[in-house]
């Protein structure tokens, strides 16, 4: 069975960027869809991104053009990186697969159970 777990996260200032990796374990990452999600502190949990099996992705708007997600399907991981970081990007990143529509698009509806999230603060 897929496992993931997300890492990376860590204290940055506004403006600045990140890596975060997801890293799948049990079986191969090929021909799964993955996204990222977040929860902020004292909210839920929402989509932030996603990419099918065929490198095809979505965003957030919250996130266009900051965020870039993207797949090493050699390494098993999946990447999201975040530029121009601001506070309101601070939460507890998670990643797992997601349901798929129309021609195998990514959703962002998580299909799996939660693996580890990685914090990501953004602060001056």
């Amino acid at each position: 069975q897929l496992q993931l777990a997300a890492s990376g996260g860590g204290l940055v200032q506004p403006g600045g960027s990140l890596r975060l990796h997801c890293v799948a374990s049990g079986t191969a990452l090929d021909y799964h869809a993955i996204g990222w999600f977040r929860q902020p502190p004292g909210k839920g949990r929402e989509g932030v991104s996603c990419i099918a099996h065929d490198g095809r992705t979505n965003y957030a708007d919250s996130v266009k053009g900051r965020y870039t997600i993207s797949r090493d399907d050699a390494k098993n991981t999946v990447y999201l990186q975040m530029n121009n970081l601001k506070p309101e990007d601070t939460a507890v990143y998670f990643c797992s697969t997601v349901l798929t529509g129309v021609q195998a698009m990514c959703s962002m509806i998580h299909s799996n159970s939660w693996g580890p999230g990685t914090q990501v603060t953004v602060s001056s």
